[in-house]
């Protein structure tokens, strides 16, 4: 593990100047910027090629080496208020800064290149849970369905629990040597990791424009100041106040993850990297990070639930619907229960999007209105999930901890 810890310290700066550096390529060369998307998908490729046994190995770890039940129902059950609580306090935050800001006028939608939402299925709550019972686990590994083979993980591990104590040990040996061999691939890969934001950001520059970006400035700012308060104020305070420790400082110590998710866009491309900043260098014991994490990577999507409340209220203005207040906090009640459905991978809430769309009664085409600009604010809101994650993943393990040595006392 000294070998990783060096690796990320090698790569701290060289995130940062190779976000840096990648902004200016794609500004001022974009045709060799756009040549670059094959080097930055390779690295993404490679970071969702660690995910899946990862994430199995991790949490059949992490529930196993809990050794009781009584342990596991601690852990799991601070975990889901938590995400949920953070989740339904961005969503509060989005709906009151859109009230307060008032930003878009109605216009008209004649000639805009829209997004389709034909080939989208209508959203239903059974359907979602349903759709996290994996009836072939073969295929969920197979297919990266993270949420079904999150569950099955759990139960595999919860069941081993029952099992001698023979058995046990061989298993959780079993699988925490396949957790340490890709941890050590993940070392490998994080040493790419400059090059890798590097090419990512370039190829966004230079794909969307800068001309783009700018024309919907004030939709960006109100997103964008959204999530950097939340990230900045209301997640610190949680942390200041359950876990009793300078959440800034923590930050700073996991902002590799943070840097990284801002340049794949991919809560599930940084889970290897958030799993091991928060571990060996924001002091979280590997049995809460192997839990806690890969979890959040899939039900814990606070910046895309933000993103999700900014923008449908922005069309709704756009459209010329005003939506009540007591339209608006349905429509958050919504829009926390989907965030749980988003896939943690780049975009993949503008289908959410057009979902809530249909659901209301809003006229999805309006997404390509703002379509343009999601690629950029995907890298923020993604940056805030990851932030999310490792807040509550810090707060479980502190509080966790107080709680075993209250009962030991």
């Amino acid at each position: 593990m000294n070998r990783l810890r060096a690796a990320l310290a090698s790569t701290n700066g060289l995130i940062l100047a190779g976000i840096v550096l990648g902004a200016l390529f794609g500004a001022f060369f974009p045709e060799l910027a756009l040549a670059q998307r094959l080097i930055g998908q390779i690295f993404v490729a490679l970071l969702k090629m660690l995910v899946v046994p990862l994430v199995f190995a991790s949490i059949f770890v992490a529930i196993a080496g809990l050794g009781t039940l009584h342990h596991l129902r601690n852990m799991g059950l601070r975990t889901i208020g938590l995400y949920l609580l953070t989740t339904a306090l961005s969503v509060l935050l989005a709906i009151i800064v859109m009230n307060v800001v008032g930003i878009g006028e109605a216009v008209s939608a004649e000639g805009v290149a829209f997004a389709q939402a034909h080939e989208i299925k209508p959203f239903s709550f059974e359907a979602m849970l349903l759709g996290f019972i994996p009836t072939n686990v073969f295929a969920s590994l197979t297919n990266g369905a993270m949420m079904q083979v999150i569950v099955f993980s759990i139960l595999f591990a919860i069941a081993s629990l029952y099992l001698s104590d023979h058995h046990q040990g061989l298993m959780l040996d079993f699988f925490t040597g396949v957790n340490n061999a890709m941890l050590k691939m993940a070392e490998w890969v994080i040493k790419l990791t400059p090059i890798g934001v590097f090419s990512l950001i370039a190829y966004v520059i230079a794909d969307e424009g800068i001309d783009v970006i700018l024309g919907l400035w004030k939709y960006m700012l109100v997103v964008i100041g959204v999530i950097l308060l939340h990230g900045l104020l209301t997640l610190p305070l949680l942390v200041a106040f359950f876990a009793r420790i300078n959440p800034y400082h923590y930050m700073g110590r996991v902002k590799e993850a943070i840097l990284l998710a801002f340049s794949t866009a991919s809560s599930a491309a940084t889970l290897p990297v958030s799993i091991e900043v928060s571990e060996h260098k924001g002091g979280v014991r590997r049995e809460s990070a192997g839990f806690v994490l890969p979890l959040g990577a899939t039900v814990s999507m606070d910046g895309t639930a933000a993103y999700l409340v900014v923008a449908v209220l922005y069309i709704a203005t756009l459209a010329g619907v005003e939506l009540s207040l007591g339209d608006q906090v349905l429509l958050g009640v919504t829009v926390v229960a989907l965030s749980v459905g988003v896939a943690a991978l780049p975009s993949a809430s503008l289908v959410m999007m057009v979902v809530i769309l249909n659901q209301i009664g809003l006229p999805a085409d309006y997404i390509g209105l703002i379509v343009a600009v999601d690629r950029v604010l995907d890298m923020f809101r993604t940056s805030l999930n990851v932030t999310s994650d490792l807040m509550v993943t810090k707060i479980v393990d502190v509080t966790t901890r107080k709680a075993a040595l209250e009962a030991s006392d």
